[in-house]
């Protein structure tokens, strides 16, 4: 009970330890040697120079307030006891004093220098990102993370990967509930990464505790932020901006390995992409498609239309039995691909998933849920059709 009791003073009194519940499940992850759920006390060290120096600031601000309170509260409860009217003392009757009113003014200009240098330090290193040895693009969507590794042609999407029964309770949580994504960020360790952050719909926050980055993503700019981690390990974070119904399944996972793993994915993520786009040449089975395109639906499309296809009526519109899966196949093509003009609420997909995902998932959409009432024509999307699109044949 008292344990519980100091918890809830230590969150009453500092709102930031709240901030550390995310860094606790990287820092486990990470090997670290803190007692288990010590970091609720505190905001999480972190591991790098940057997330120390926010911590150790941090520290300083806190011990400089805790003597000023000491001093303050002190001479104030000295006061009342020394000069109360029990023991015979009168009320001073002076109206002002120079001395006094030097000292208010004079102190906290020197206790502000003392807080500013340090922070003022803290920031302008945080704000130099030249001389990077890795350049990557990150673009919030709604509700995922897009990351292009500039100069290696390498571009993925990270997605919340907790499944949907998981989510409605439907099924047992797993230890990463709502923190695990189908493909992470992978960074090698001791190298300078800078992140140029945007966003494509609304306003996000890319965000990593552990690592001491927080960076808003705003449609239209580009905010630069860096890291240089110095521990191998998994940190995990979220998006920090409210940004719709879907704010809450968009969680950051930051994979750190060694230089000649990470030189080892990179080789193999280059030949990924390129035996994708040797993909969007072939002829793929209905088969094929439909199971494909569940898997790609469930994960891109299933948070706005439903797993059944129906949509959430008044939000957005169902998939089964629609004028688009049962309409002409260049419209669906053309939704997909380009979103709409009229409903901010469907994003453009030609640029974050592969023709061949495309052209699953548009395949599954005419096909499930009844949707089979077509022409063979129009039931059936080929990879290369979705690309003959986009290049405008």
């Amino acid at each position: 009970m008292l344990s519980r009791l100091k918890q809830l003073v230590v969150y009453a009194l500092n709102p930031l330890v709240l901030l550390s519940c995310a860094g606790m499940a990287s820092a486990k992850e990470a090997g670290s040697d803190q007692p288990e759920g010590w970091s609720l006390l505190n905001m999480p060290v972190g591991v790098t120079e940057s997330a120390r120096n926010s911590y150790d600031i941090h520290m300083y601000v806190i011990w400089v307030c805790v003597a000023i309170g000491v001093v303050v509260f002190g001479v104030m409860i000295y006061s009342m006891l020394a000069h109360r009217k029990s023991l015979g003392h009168e009320p001073a009757t002076f109206h002002e004093s120079t001395t006094v009113e030097l000292a208010w003014t004079i102190i906290p200009v020197f206790i502000l220098v003392a807080l500013a240098v340090p922070a003022t330090t803290s920031m302008v290193e945080r704000y130099d990102s030249s001389e990077a040895d890795i350049d990557i693009k990150i673009t919030g969507y709604q509700w995922k993370w897009q990351y292009e590794y500039l100069g290696e042609d390498i571009q993925f999407m990270s997605e919340l990967s907790t499944s949907e029964p998981a989510i409605y309770g439907k099924e047992s949580k797993t230890e990463y509930y709502l923190t695990e994504v189908n493909e992470p960020l992978v960074i090698p360790v001791g190298k300078k990464v800078r992140f140029l952050v945007t966003a494509k719909d609304v306003i996000h926050a890319w965000w990593v505790p552990d690592l001491g980055v927080k960076k808003d993503a705003i449609p239209g700019f580009i905010n630069e932020t860096w890291t240089r981690v110095e521990e191998p390990g998994i940190y995990r974070g979220f998006c920090a901006e409210l940004c719709g119904k879907g704010h809450a399944f968009m969680p950051v996972v930051v994979n750190v390995v060694e230089a000649d793993e990470y030189a080892q994915w990179l080789a193999d993520k280059k030949a990924a992409v390129a035996a994708e786009r040797e993909l969007a040449n072939k002829s793929f089975t209905l088969e094929e498609l439909m199971a494909k395109g569940e898997e790609a639906y469930n994960r891109s499309c299933a948070s706005c239309h439903m797993a059944n296809g129906e949509g959430i009526p008044g939000a957005f519109p169902g998939l089964k039995a629609s004028p688009l899966t049962l309409g002409p196949v260049a419209d669906h093509i053309d939704m997909v691909v380009n979103g709409s003009a009229t409903n901010a609420a469907m994003q453009a997909f030609g640029g974050q998933l592969s023709e061949v995902d495309l052209a699953a998932i548009i395949t599954y959409e005419r096909n499930a849920w009844g949707n089979d009432a077509l022409g063979d024509d129009d039931k059936i999307v080929q990879p290369i059709d979705v690309l003959k699109f986009k290049q405008g044949q």
